[in-house]
């Protein structure tokens, strides 16, 4: 897969293909769209050593890498959010059916009417953690302008985190497989922690904004 993603980073389609992928994982969060943005960083690495002071060419630009996996995964959050505040009784048994759901739903609230919405950024490095937030929120009707910035802050920092890895670790360990993998194994490992601190029935709710 990695082989496939490399020639793709090569082409303006790798902004595409990074930013469909970002959509689409809150509803298949198996998608590797994390995997696909540490690739494509990974690349630009390897194209940032100017040789006889010519100008690299043909790998992704690191800013409108970051931008493009932002914007992405405020959109596809945006997206769930809509369909679940749509979703009428049908969805509401499925969540109530389902104690992830329903637990991550109660915490959601709690946390946003607290006026700080840390759950949304830690969910956002889970495995389907972003999924449950979105649709949670959604579901519960909390205001657009409740979950909206959290969502923002959780995409910049997912983004951030994600192209920084692959292009830090294709700086230090090279662009081949290496580097991808540790990058790829560092961001799995974000995501543990993340999903330890939502399965904590103390997760953080921080204190209200001033």
């Amino acid at each position: 897969m990695l082989e496939s993603v490399r020639s793709l980073t090569g082409s303006p389609w790798i902004y595409a293909v990074v930013a469909l992928s970002v959509v689409l994982d809150v509803f298949v969060p198996v998608l590797p769209s994390g995997v696909l943005v540490i690739t494509a960083a990974t690349a630009a690495a390897a194209g940032s050593t100017t040789v006889a002071g010519q100008v690299p060419h043909n790998v992704p630009d690191l800013l409108a890498l970051m931008v493009c996996a932002t914007a992405a995964s405020v959109l596809g959050d945006l997206v769930a959010y809509r369909l679940a505040w749509r979703g009428g009784e049908r969805l509401d048994r499925a969540i109530a059916r389902s104690r992830r759901l329903t637990r991550a739903q109660e915490r959601l609230g709690t946390a946003l009417a607290k006026g700080g919405g840390l759950l949304v950024v830690i969910a956002r490095f889970a495995p389907a953690g972003r999924s449950v937030v979105s649709l949670g929120a959604g579901a519960a009707h909390r205001k657009v302008k409740e979950f909206l910035p959290w969502s923002a802050l959780a995409g910049v920092a997912w983004a951030g985190y994600s192209v920084g890895l692959g292009y830090f670790g294709g700086q230090w360990l090279g662009a081949g497989w290496l580097g991808t993998a540790v990058s790829v194994l560092s961001l799995f490992g974000a995501g543990s922690l993340a999903a330890l601190l939502m399965r904590r029935p103390d997760a953080p709710a921080p204190a209200p904004a001033s």
